[in-house]
């Protein structure tokens, strides 16, 4: 497709609501993900880091 303007890009020829909001709602959706396992990765570190400390206590 060939567009002569920026609204007409953005149009998408009447139907750029669908296709910019299908493109928030996947942004959203990597983005939240994204988040979530970082979050995951901060508890599982900090929960084998625990489990080492409690075992380097216990051989003592």
């Amino acid at each position: 497709m060939n567009w002569t303007s920026p609204a007409e890009f953005f149009a998408m020829g009447g139907y750029g609501q669908y296709v910019w909001g299908s493109v928030a709602v996947t942004l959203v959706a990597l983005c939240s993900e994204w988040l979530l396992l970082r979050q995951r990765r901060k508890v599982a570190l900090s929960q084998v880091k625990r489990k080492l400390i409690l075992r380097e206590e216990g051989s003592r």
